[in-house]
């Protein structure tokens, strides 16, 4: 009986450790002036991570073999005409759920002796105001007030490559192309092109994964709501991340 109460008193012990880790944890998350949940503190991020770790960033260079990573935006080769990250960063993180869906997507196309380039990946959220104030326009960058998947390091921006040749497969138009020829609704091309983006629309799908319509290159894991926005450093991030 004895051992029983003790067992009890453990579990109620736990419960109360945890809940109040969670209620700690929470109230050093900010609003924003959007009233955005927003993490810019390394140590909540840990945290919160060790409470769920669904919200683990994964260095995907680390946990996908063979995949390419070129960071447009830590270059001056993307719509910008700007870095908008730090000119070394050359790694990309996203959530523990979707970089293990990525890495099937990975394994997947591996059998046509296809893989991944990543151009994009975690977004500090800092970055996506940057946006805003130089393209104002929803069409093209994500709106702070309602933050974006990229900010919650559930959305990638790709394509598929050659693995021998590292040549990217041709899609019809570069990333960050803003006009409707990047639509997966546009047929315009070739049978090749269309067959290119069918392939990587079919075996994200596969794996879960959800395309934008107006960017053949963007897509984004379900149940956004799950994961709060980050603003960490590409550099904090590489401390911690597996």
């Amino acid at each position: 009986m004895k051992n029983k109460q003790r067992v009890w008193i453990s579990l109620i012990f736990s419960v109360f450790v945890i809940t109040n880790s969670c209620n700690a944890q929470q109230n050093n998350l900010i609003n924003n002036e959007y009233k955005l949940t927003e993490i810019n503190n390394l140590k909540t991020f840990e945290s919160l991570s060790e409470l769920d770790s669904n919200k683990n960033m994964i260095d995907l260079d680390k946990r996908i073999k063979n995949l390419i990573i070129d960071p447009r935006y830590a270059s001056v080769n993307n719509f910008m005409h700007r870095e908008m990250y730090p000119s070394k960063t050359n790694f990309s993180f996203l959530r523990l759920p979707v970089a293990k869906a990525l890495n099937q997507v990975q394994e997947k196309l591996k059998q046509k002796g296809l893989g991944l380039k990543i151009f994009d990946a975690y977004r500090p959220y800092d970055v996506t105001k940057k946006f805003w104030e130089l393209v104002h326009d929803e069409r093209y960058v994500a709106n702070p007030a309602k933050g974006s998947g990229h900010n919650r390091g559930i959305a990638v921006d790709l394509t598929i490559i050659d693995l021998q040749t590292k040549q990217e497969l041709n899609m019809g138009t570069d990333f960050d192309n803003f006009s409707d020829s990047a639509h997966h609704s546009f047929t315009n091309f070739s049978q090749q092109i269309l067959d290119n983006r069918k392939l990587l629309t079919q075996t994200m799908q596969q794996f879960g994964f959800i395309p934008l319509e107006t960017e053949w290159w963007h897509y984004s894991w379900p149940n956004a709501e799950r994961f709060e926005i980050l603003n960490l450093s590409f550099k904090e991030l590489k401390k911690i991340s597996n």
